[in-house]
């Protein structure tokens, strides 16, 4: 059924598409009769719940940030059998993100490019979204800066997302690691990272509840460095890892070098760099030795690619293009066709 949608989807831009989808499903489900049907056809059945960073996780599959940029879909999502969704990225003031068009699809390849820029409507607004979240679906903060903050004042920024945001939330990520943000990924070195860390760590402790707080990495690292971030990664006392963001690569992919110069910057997320992020994924458990949890992303469309990543060591995976793909049944898909004992 979702590849005839998909393929009616497919003929509106992308941004579009990913609207129109989503208020499409929200107002089928408030019809009585294909309301039920739908909600059946989404439901799980034997879910296994997880226990990662202190956090009880319905199931280990989960929605990776910039889908729900805003914290506006959160009861849809949760139809569809998420075990927790990760909102955002958001920043302290409301920002249009970059000039349109800045999404694109690569069928052929599973992919997506996107330049969206950290597009959202600012904290306070997700704040009021989140005073009426769903209740059991366990919900991550994605935060970011401003475009317009410069590097040496963006601790602030975050400083600032992580204090309106944290009685809402189950756990926050800090991101550094998108390529759309111009000088964002300058901010993934030690300096910054311990200095943030310490300062939120600081926060944390003057609140009733300690909630983990997780970074969020680009694959793009060599690996040589890897040694290095991990010893950042413990000297910050990071409580846990989302790996990966997209890729600025294009090596993975399969169409033209003239497509691919008329498409342009942006990060390149969906099935080819489905290897790379394993790959850090792998090498970042590895040398973490399982002492901190690691959120699996990139390139999961099924139970086989969901199998893989816990195989290199993550503890929860998360899925964004696979989504766009798939369609809203592929939470169900991948817990059934998951290997546990791979």
């Amino acid at each position: 059924m979702y590849s005839l949608i998909k393929f009616i989807l497919f003929l509106l831009p992308p941004e579009k598409a990913h609207d129109v989808a989503l208020n499409l499903m929200q107002s089928a489900l408030k019809w009585p009769i294909i309301g039920t049907i739908l909600r059946r056809s989404f439901k799980i059945k034997n879910s296994t719940p997880v226990i990662v960073a202190g956090i009880t996780f319905p199931n280990i599959v989960g929605l990776a940030a910039g889908f729900d940029k805003d914290a506006k879909r959160l009861h849809l999502l949760k139809e569809f059998g998420f075990g927790f969704v990760e909102v955002g990225t958001v920043t302290p003031k409301a920002q249009s993100g970059n000039p349109k068009p800045r999404l694109f699809r690569i069928p052929n390849d599973l992919a997506l490019i996107n330049r969206m820029g950290f597009n959202n409507l600012g904290v306070d607004h997700m704040v009021e979204r989140l005073k009426n979240r769903p209740e059991g679906l366990i919900i991550g903060g994605n935060i970011g800066k401003n475009k317009s903050t410069p590097n040496d004042k963006a601790s602030i920024d975050y400083v600032f997302c992580f204090e309106k945001l944290y009685d809402y939330v189950d756990y926050i990520v800090v991101n550094v690691s998108s390529p759309n943000t111009p000088g964002l990924r300058d901010l993934q070195e030690e300096t910054f990272i311990v200095g943030l860390f310490t300062e939120l760590q600081k926060i944390r402790n003057n609140k009733s509840v300690s909630k983990p707080i997780f970074l969020k990495l680009a694959p793009d690292f060599q690996f040589n460095t890897i040694k290095n971030l991990v010893e950042i990664i413990k000297k910050a006392k990071v409580d846990g890892i989302v790996a990966t963001n997209t890729t600025i690569s294009r090596e993975k992919l399969t169409i033209s070098d003239k497509e691919i110069e008329k498409i342009g910057a942006g990060g390149l997320s969906g099935q080819p760099v489905f290897e790379t992020s394993n790959a850090m994924l792998a090498a970042l458990s590895i040398e973490l030795g399982g002492q901190i949890p690691i959120i699996g992303v990139g390139g999961i469309f099924n139970g086989i690619d969901a199998t893989e990543k816990l195989v290199r060591g993550a503890n929860l995976i998360q899925i964004y293009t696979g989504f766009v793909y798939e369609g809203p049944w592929i939470v169900k898909n991948i817990l059934k066709d998951i290997n546990y004992n791979s």
